[in-house]
């Protein structure tokens, strides 16, 4: 875990509120975040926000996906990125903003092995996910049933999301579920690509995979419009600062340089991060829904989200 404390004088403390960001440590996150940064980043350099950020100061939680999942449960953050499969289990104590989003458009989390198979082949394998509330494993688990498949039938084992892909190459797993940038970087290892869940997801149901979400605790729901107002303006200000920004999100890019990284982060920092849409919106309850049907998630009623304040002056 990486945890940055803003700078602060006194008088200016009094006036402030700390709000804690957990987010990912992971090209994507990085760019949509650097106009909030105000830390000593990775490289050594002071960075101070971009934008204006009324009277909150953010201090960066860099975890992964599922720890912060975890966290989320306990509503540890008042901010917090977490998987769409995690949002059943925390609807009481977050509400997701309108941006902020990760969503596969026809590609997204894949399964990769060192030797190609077919999906039902997978009976008996043993396979690496990175996380038990991912959305990549809500999605394989829905696959899986439609090769008349189920978790119990794989030998399946949580392992950190960036160990999967040399875990998988070294033979230790029969395959591996990644996510992030391994996406885009499988392929240095020589393994090939079994299925891309997000193509998969896009094709058979019309609709992009949504991912990751941002949310907002709902003990500051008065507040929500303003935070998603500074949220949104940082992701703005990113993409309209693009070069930058990636400059920042290298410095959590692994094996990429800065065109593999621009390339990764223009995946899953685009309009659908700025806002989720009414298509958005309905590929978020098309999933919670399928998954509940399936029995693999609680029902978690309407999903509502905390939309942007007019814009700050």
């Amino acid at each position: 875990m990486s945890e940055n404390n803003p700078g602060t004088n006194t008088t200016e403390a009094l006036d402030r509120k700390i709000l804690h960001i957990g987010h990912s440590p992971d090209p994507d996150d990085a760019f949509m975040w650097y106009p909030l940064a105000n830390f000593v980043g990775p490289d050594g350099q002071q960075y101070t926000p971009k934008i204006n950020t009324a009277h909150y100061d953010f201090v960066h939680i860099l975890e992964d996906i599922q720890s912060l999942n975890v966290r989320s449960e306990k509503g540890e953050l008042e901010i917090t990125a977490f998987s769409i499969h995690q949002y059943p289990y925390v609807a009481d104590k977050y509400i997701m903003t309108s941006c902020g989003s990760s969503m596969g458009d026809g590609y997204g989390p894949m399964i990769i092995a060192k030797d190609e198979f077919n999906i039902a082949d997978l009976k008996g394998k043993t396979l690496a996910i990175p996380g038990e509330r991912t959305t990549a494993w809500l999605a394989c688990q829905l696959l899986l049933a439609e090769h008349g498949l189920s978790k119990d039938d794989i030998k399946w084992e949580f392992v950190m999301f960036d160990e999967i892909i040399p875990a998988v190459a070294e033979g230790k797993y029969d395959a591996g579920l990644i996510i992030h940038e391994g996406q885009i970087t499988y392929q240095n290892q020589s393994l090939k690509l079994i299925v891309d869940l997000g193509k998969w997801w896009t094709d058979s149901r019309g609709l992009p995979l949504p991912l990751g979400a941002n949310a907002i605790r709902r003990d500051l729901i008065e507040e929500a419009p303003q935070i998603t107002r500074v949220l949104l303006d940082s992701i703005n200000y990113a993409l309209e600062n693009r070069d930058q920004s990636v400059a920042f999100a290298l410095n959590y890019a692994r094996d990429m340089g800065a065109d593999l990284a621009d390339e990764f982060v223009g995946m899953y920092v685009n309009d659908w991060t700025l806002d989720y849409g009414d298509r958005g919106r309905a590929a978020v309850r098309a999933l919670l829904k399928e998954g509940s049907d399936a029995g693999i998630i609680p029902d978690c009623g309407e999903v509502d989200f905390a939309e942007p304040a007019p814009a700050l002056t």
